[in-house]
């Protein structure tokens, strides 16, 4: 899943469920001195690294919240995989890298400390705080042919999809015959869940656990393969502006309750969203890897994240501040700079891959929490 490539932000938060944006009030008496709409740049102090989104302040590794208590030795394969197409930077270290082999997390941290630097990253006028979101491969039972109840097709691409621009929405796909022509013939697998369908279409990948014809299962992995053109609207704020969720509940957990709530008007609410992904069905050989992200290798659930490449580059450990979802529990770990996303722009902000399954998706569709980030660097 290169999240850049397909168009989409695969997140479960940050673009499916765009939230209000909070609005101040003007005091009813005039200020005797006007409040600047942006604070002023802070000076950059010097040794800073300037890039287009961010500027990267000196600091240590003691500066780290956490630091000695992450188990470091985990990012090691993640770190590898990043170093099959490295940053300039790291072409040198990347080999070397190749040959270390840390017994523990402590050799992990002492070969870090040895070879790398550290910078906080902060917007270019200063400001350290930010926000990370989190982003899931969702994982759906699947069968090849229809049944009673998985009734919902997932289509590989039709050959008319380059004719014709912008293709059909989402709504005319299913109750015009002429695209439901388009796409006959066409179906990968069957779903039960509608939803379902639609959290593959917005991650952009996924997992199908297949029930083929005899029998037997088959764990494929689904890969973007075009979309129709159409704008993508979020049906998040759809339901808050309905008056039907309150933008705290539009998190992809409340939608799917709203859903279940509101089976009569499930068809209405996704037809609010006119962009439909087609996919290709793609063999997963090894399970314990994630889809490709933007850095063109293999995402490790929770070592890897999103970023704004004019921020961060790919292949960069990055040392996240933050708590868990729903709880003040501190997520401070090392994690790797490989995919990116449409909405994820900026110099502190983060979109953090968790992986697959029930427990990746709920911990996902809930994630929006501040955030403090710091990047690893080769000492040059």
């Amino acid at each position: 899943m290169s999240r850049l490539a397909s168009g989409l932000t695969a997140m479960a938060t940050a673009v499916l469920l765009a939230s209000c944006s909070s609005v101040s009030l003007e005091p009813s008496a005039p200020a005797p001195t006007p409040t600047p709409a942006h604070p002023a740049p802070v000076p950059a102090p010097p040794g800073t690294l300037e890039r287009s989104h961010a500027r990267w302040v000196p600091s240590s590794f003691a500066e780290l919240p956490g630091w000695g208590q992450d188990r470091a030795l985990e990012v090691w394969p993640a770190l590898r995989l990043g170093c099959q197409t490295p940053p300039a930077p790291w072409t040198r270290l990347c080999a070397q890298a190749h040959l270390a082999n840390p017994a523990s997390d402590s050799e992990a941290r002492a070969w870090l400390e040895q070879n790398l630097k550290v910078y906080r990253v902060e917007s270019p006028e200063g400001e350290a705080n930010g926000l990370v979101t989190g982003y899931f491969e969702p994982l759906v039972a699947a069968s090849r042919k229809p049944t009673a109840i998985r009734r919902v097709p997932l289509y590989t691409a039709p050959p008319d999809l380059g004719q014709r621009k912008p293709y059909w929405t989402r709504q005319q796909l299913d109750t015009l015959p002429a695209a439901q022509a388009a796409l006959k013939g066409r179906e990968i697998a069957w779903v039960e869940d509608p939803l379902d369908a639609l959290i593959l279409q917005i991650q952009g990948s996924g997992r199908l656990q297949i029930t083929e014809p005899d029998g037997r299962q088959r764990l494929v992995r689904l890969a973007f393969a075009g979309h129709n053109e159409q704008p993508y609207k979020s049906v998040g704020r759809w339901l808050i502006d309905q008056g039907e969720l309150k933008p705290g509940e539009a998190s992809w957990p409340g939608i799917k309750d709203w859903a279940r709530r509101n089976p009569k008007r499930l068809q209405e609410m996704l037809w609010q969203n006119p962009r439909y992904v087609f996919f290709r069905e793609e063999p997963l050989p090894d399970p314990s890897l994630g889809p490709k992200g933007a850095q063109a290798v293999p995402l490790t659930p929770g070592r890897s994240v999103a970023v704004d490449p004019a921020a961060v580059p790919y292949g960069a450990p990055l040392w996240l501040d933050t708590t868990e979802p729903l709880s003040d529990r501190p997520l401070q770990r090392l994690v790797m700079a490989q995919d990116t996303g449409s909405a994820i722009v900026g110099a502190v902000r983060v979109d953090y891959f968790w992986g697959w399954g029930d427990d990746a998706e709920a911990q996902a569709g809930r994630m929006k929490q501040p955030l403090r980030l710091w990047v690893l660097w080769p000492r040059l």
